[in-house]
């Protein structure tokens, strides 16, 4: 229904309302003042003062992962713009639901150099889903209403709307379409009846099946579906880095991560089975490394996916199911459930046996001491002091990997970390994010000393807003990754990978007004932890644990090579 004339700026608060959004992360500028203007004067739902526009970006990245809902952004012109972009891109990597709106010069002045002006449409048309330059107020609440529904259905990923700052002050009649209907977008969500019963006869047929599931599963809100059928067929099923908590790791039928420094056993039995079911992956070059080398033994591929040109793009498959991964799942267990068939039971116990031995191998021990702490040691009792749990958010690099590896997620959307773009300075926004969408929760950002300082201005946010993240510093003194990579295939060459003149991380958490802890003994980490989530529960606690410089991840694949050439010690 049509209402009253409003402005541009007051059609833009009124689009967020009616989208029933709570919560905006942002940086005002000269360009978007009018939306700032209407803001203010609302109070249905939170604006949140980041310090600096990617963090803003980062942190309505994680508020959507951690809720399902699109996280909304805003930015002004130029270079609010343009700090926005390493968030939209991490997003979009990863196919997270945001709309971005940023500030434009007005109309008469695009394409004249003017001040505080960049091309946002040509920028970031590479890294988003779309993105719209609203040049008349008459379609920006259609829109608006399209970025949402763009973010939201299908793959999701960001969309960016672009608003010239005239357009905030034009006035016409407010209209919010309850529903939108675009003629060359339209998502597949049911799958092809005939290809799932060819995908469950395959499976019931196999001798050595392995289920590889990824982000879609979480995406897709198919993780109950997911672990019903693998654990309905007993299948041994990995994960990639961004599906873990899509199917308990404490289930005995979990092998873990798989990939690049994935365990020992998920890579064997990727690489060794005969038939795999992926689900909402795409065969990235840090899950399968060479696709040669994975080919180079014959398997039947079914593959689950919302996005068909993620289908065969770097594998070939044998059932292509283009489909939402809930309802694909869904129809595979009415069929197991109505059919006759199951699993060949004495294949399946062979084909366990082979992997319990690979197992065996223990792939993730480590040799604690005293000093220097061993990073490993303390996620793992991380894991046990929030008794797993925390949504734990991470930064890139080494404290990743081990966080990634150590601390066990039965539940989706507690994992929270930039998988695809590997964006340092991501953890600290992303846990503000999470912790606005979940106030009661025990959030935990694991960073590095290198990453933390990127947006280490976000304390500023915490303080403001008193947000009680737990940072759980690894710190090694170096770009941990980094340093590893030269170790191993630069011959030592340390170049510019060691991290010298750090701070004093505790008298600069103090200096935000937070908790600062310094730990540099095993036997004290336990009791920093407990104390940070006990007597400290309801503060920012910062805990600087001074870990081995020298440890690696492992296990590792080297880049180029294959699943079975891992590095295990």
């Amino acid at each position: 229904m049509a209402d009253t004339e409003l402005t541009g700026a007051e059609i833009v608060v009124r689009c967020l309302q009616d989208e029933g959004v709570k919560h905006i992360f942002g940086y005002p500028g000269g360009a978007v003042l009018n939306i700032y203007d209407e803001i203010y004067k609302q109070d249905a739902f939170q604006h949140i003062l980041v310090r600096h526009e990617q963090a803003a970006v980062h942190a309505a990245d994680a508020y959507a992962r951690s809720t399902g809902q699109v996280g909304v952004a805003i930015v002004t012109s130029g270079p609010g713009a343009t700090n926005a972009v390493t968030g939209i891109a991490t997003a979009y990597m990863d196919s997270i639901p945001l709309v971005v709106l940023t500030g434009q010069v007005p109309t008469a002045a695009i394409g004249l150099d003017a001040f505080q002006e960049v091309d946002t449409v040509g920028i970031t048309r590479p890294c988003v889903k779309h993105n719209f330059l609203v040049k008349d107020v008459q379609q920006l609440a259609e829109t608006i209403k399209k970025a949402f529904y763009i973010a939201s259905t299908g793959r999701p990923g960001p969309v960016v709307v672009d608003i010239p700052k005239d357009v905030t002050q034009h006035l016409c009649a407010y209209h919010y379409p309850r529903r939108i209907s675009l003629r060359s977008y339209n998502p597949t969500y049911k799958g092809h009846t005939g290809q799932i019963r060819k995908a469950v006869q395959m499976l019931l047929e196999a001798k050595r099946p392995v289920i590889y599931m990824g982000g879609g599963v979480i995406l897709g809100n198919a993780s109950r579906q997911l672990t019903q059928l693998g654990q309905t067929l007993a299948y041994p099923t990995a994960s990639t880095l961004m599906g873990l908590g899509g199917y308990p790791a404490s289930d005995p039928l979990f092998l873990g991560m798989l990939g690049m420094h994935g365990t020992y056993e998920a890579n064997m039995a990727m690489q060794h089975c005969d038939v795999l079911l992926a689900v909402g992956a795409r065969f990235d070059d840090r899950v399968i490394g060479n696709p040669k080398h994975f080919a180079s033994e014959h398997h039947r591929i079914i593959h689950i996916d919302v996005d068909p040109s993620s289908i065969s793009k770097r594998v070939k498959v044998d059932v292509p199911i283009v489909g939402d991964v809930a309802h694909v799942l869904d129809e595979m267990l009415k069929l197991l459930a109505a059919g006759k068939a199951s699993p060949d039971e004495q294949a399946l116990q062979a084909w366990w046996a082979q992997i319990e031995l690979w197992r065996s191998q223990d792939c993730l021990k480590y040799e604690a001491g005293d000093k220097p702490i061993k990073p490993q040691y303390v996620v793992e009792k991380l894991y046990e002091v929030t008794q797993g749990q925390a949504f734990v958010t991470a930064d890139v690099g080494q404290h990743q990997m081990w966080a990634a590896q150590y601390y066990k997620f039965d539940q989706p959307r507690r994992w929270i970390n930039s998988g695809g773009l590997g964006t340092m300075g991501f953890g600290l926004p992303a846990a503000m994010g999470v912790q606005f969408a979940h106030p009661q929760a025990m959030v935990v950002c694991i960073t590095g000393e290198g990453s933390i300082q990127m947006n280490i201005q976000e304390l500023s946010t915490c303080k403001e807003h008193n947000l009680p993240i737990k940072v759980i510093l690894l710190n090694n003194g170096y770009l941990g990754m980094v340093r590893q990579w030269q170790e191993f295939f630069y011959e030592e060459r340390y170049a510019e990978s060691y991290v010298g003149s750090l701070p004093d991380f505790v008298k600069l958490t103090e200096a935000y007004g937070h908790v600062g802890m310094l730990v540099e003994r095993t036997a004290d980490v336990e009791p920093a932890l407990r104390d940070a989530f006990g007597k400290y529960k309801d503060r920012l606690v910062f805990i600087n644990f001074l870990v081995d410089p020298r440890e690696n991840v492992y296990p590792m694949i080297p880049a180029g090579k294959g699943l079975s050439e891992m590095i295990l010690v």
